[in-house]
C-alpha cells in the first residue's frame, strides 16, 4: 500500500516542552495550547494502578483518556479549573500534572547551505545503483561494512523504533519493516505511517538494505508510532508505546527522544514530575522484560552532568533561576544506554550541538555540518554560519519515498540528517546484531559488551565527549 502525505514540520531531534506557557522556540517548543478541557498525567502510588482507580478520577471531575496499567500512570481530561487539587488529595496519587506535549524540533532552513545536488536520482529498477560511499556514518561503526561478513543480524531480531513511524512501502525497507506488528498511539490515527520522515531516517540505520546499508541488514525493524503529522507527541503516548514494545517482546527499542526537564523542587509538588516518574517506570518495565533501551542524548552542547551548566542554561536562555537539579530525558534514566553524537573528521571533537557528560554510555556517528563550520560555531555559538554548512558531513539514511527531499538535498527516498537522533540508531543496531549472536545476553550485558568494544575516541579511557568511545560493531562481533 502507498501513501501520499503532505511534508509538515521535521526534526533531527525531538525535544521535551518544558513548562505549559512559558518556554518557546526552535530549543524549547511551545507548549500546548490551553483549551476548556486540559490533559492531564497521572501517576499513582506503586506500579499498579488500584481497582476504582476510574472513580478516583471521575469523583476529581475528570475522565480517564489512556491508562498504562503495569506501570500505573494514567492520563486523564478536564474542564474543571480545581481538578488537579482534588486529585492530588487523594492519597493513592504519587503525583498529578497538566500533561505537555513533546515536538519535533525544526532544523534551521531557509536559503543557506547548498543542497546536495551532484547525488544521482534512485534508479529502482538498478541493483548495482547504490549509495554505499557516501554511508561514511555506517562504515565507521561496521569497518566498512566488514562486521556485515560475520553477522547482518536476523528477522527474529526486532528493534521496535518510538518515532514518528515508517515507510514501510521503502524498497530499502520493505523486507525487513514490520508493518503487522507495528502500532500508533496517536488519536485519530489507525496506522503506524511515517508523515515526517524522522522515523524512517532512524529505521534505515538499523537495517536499511539496498542502495543504503544499516548496520544489521537482515534485522527487523517495527513502528510505534507517537509522532502526528504535526510532530506532537503526548507523554503518556510515549510511555505506552515502551511498555506495549516490552510486551510485545522486541529486543532493542530506539528512542530518538530528548528533552529538558526539571524534578521536584522546581516543578510543582516536592518529588519528581509525573513525566519523569512515567519515564522511570516504563525503561524499568523494559529492562526487566529484556529489553535493551538506546536513547539520544539530546542537542543542546551541554554538560548533562554539570548543575551549573543546567543552572546557567536556564537562567540564559529563559531568564529561570532553577534552583535544583534539573535532568534530561529519556537520556538520563537509570538503565538506558545513552548516546552522544560523534562526526566524520574528528577523533578528539564530538559534534558541536550533542549533550556530554557524565551520563553518556556510547558516541555514534550522527554526523554534522563539517568542520568548517564547526570551528566558527566554537568561536561564537550565537554567529550566523549557515551559508558554511557542508550536508555530506550529515547522516545519509531512507526518507519517505512519497514525501518531497528533505532540504539537505533534490534525493527522493533519502535525506542527510544531523542530530544524536541519528547517533542513537546505529547504536540500537549495534545492539541488535550483538543479541541476534548472543540471544541470551540480558540488557547490561549487551551495554556492557558495547562498552567495552567500542573505538577509545577523545582522552584516554572514559570520557564526556564519547563516553568509553564510538561503539563499533565489528569489534564487538570479534571480541
Amino acid at each position: 500500500m502507498k501513501k501520499t502525505f503532505t511534508l509538515m514540520g521535521i526534526s533531527t531531534t525531538l525535544v521535551l516542552t518544558i513548562m505549559a506557557g512559558v518556554l518557546s522556540g526552535v530549543q524549547a517548543p511551545s507548549a500546548i495550547a490551553k483549551e476548556k478541557e486540559t490533559s492531564y498525567l497521572i501517576a499513582f502510588k506503586g506500579k499498579d494502578l488500584p481497582n476504582d482507580f476510574e472513580e478516583i478520577i471521575e469523583e476529581a471531575g475528570g475522565e480517564v483518556e489512556r491508562a498504562i496499567e503495569e506501570v500505573g500512570i494514567v492520563s486523564a481530561t478536564s474542564n474543571e479549573p480545581d481538578f488537579l487539587d482534588k486529585i492530588l488529595e487523594n492519597n493513592e496519587i504519587q503525583v498529578a500534572e497538566e500533561e505537555l506535549e513533546i515536538f519535533l524540533e525544526e532544523d534551521p532552513g531557509g536559503a543557506d547551505g547548498q543542497p546536495i545536488t551532484d547525488v544521482p536520482e534512485p534508479d529502482w529498477d538498478d541493483p548495482d545503483q547504490n549509495y554505499h560511499d557516501l554511508q561514511w556514518d555506517i562504515h565507521k561503526v561496521t569497518n566498512h561494512f566488514k562486521s556485515h561478513e560475520i553477522s547482518k543480524g536476523n528477522h527474529n531480531t526486532v528493534v521496535g523504533v518510538i518515532d514518528t513511524g515508517l515507510d514501510f512501502d521503502h524498497p530499502d525497507l520493505k523486507d525487513n519493516a514490520d508493518e503487522a506488528g507495528s502500532r500508533t498511539f496517536v488519536p485519530g490515527t489507525s496506522d503506524a505511517w511515517d508523515e515526517n520522515g524522522h522515523g524512517t531516517h532512524v529505521a534505515g540505520s538499523i537495517a536499511a538494505n539496498g542502495k543504503v546499508l544499516g548496520v544489521g541488514p537482515n534485522l527487523t525493524v517495527r513502528a510505534y508510532r507517537v509522532f502526528g503529522a504535526t510532530g506532537g507527541a503526548y507523554q503518556s503516548w510515549i510511555t505506552d508505546a515502551l511498555v506495549a514494545a516490552a510486551n510485545d517482546e522486541v529486543d532493542v527499542v530506539n528512542m530518538s527522544i530528548g528533552g529538558w526537564r526539571w524534578m521536584a523542587q522546581n516543578y510543582g509538588e516536592k518529588g519528581d514530575s509525573a513525566s519523569m516518574v512515567a519515564y522511570h517506570r516504563a525503561v524499568q518495565y523494559a529492562i526487566q522484560k529484556g529489553v535493551t533501551v538506546v536513547v539520544s542524548a539530546g542537542n543542546d552542547s551541554k554538560n548533562l552532568g554539570s548543575l551549573h551548566d543546567m543552572q546557567q542554561y536556564w537562567k540564559d536562555t529563559y531568564g529561570l533561576d532553577i534552583k535544583g537539579p534539573s535532568r534530561v530525558v529519556p537520556a538520563q534514566i537509570p538503565g538506558v544506554i545513552t548516546v552522544s553524537s560523534s562526526n566524520e573528521w574528528s577523533d578528539d571533537l564530538i559534534a558541536f550541538y550533542s549533550n556530554y557528560g557524565n551520563p553518556i554510555d556510547v558516541a555514534g556517528p550522527g554526523g554534522d555540518n563539517g568542520p568548517v563550520y564547526d570551528a566558527l560555531y566554537r568561536e561564537d555559538p550565537k554567529g550566523n554560519y549557515l551559508d558554511k554548512r557542508d550536508f555530506k558531513y550529515r547522516a545519509l539514511s531512507t526518507w519517505p519515498t512519497y514525501l518531497p527531499p528533505y532540504f539537505t538535498s533534490n534525493l527522493t527516498g533519502y535525506a542527510w540528517l544531523h542530530g544524536t537522533s541519528m547517533a542513537a540508531p546505529k547504536v540500537a543496531g549495534i545492539a541488535a546484531v550483538i543479541k541476534s549472536e548472543h540471544p541470551d545476553y540480558s540488557p547490561s550485558q549487551v551495554a556492557a559488551l558495547i562498552r567495552k568494544t567500542a573505538e577509545d575516541l577523545g582522552k584516554n579511557g572514559q570520557d564526556k565527549l564519547f563516553g568509553a568511545g564510538e561503539a563499533n560493531i565489528y569489534n564487538a562481533l570479534t571480541d
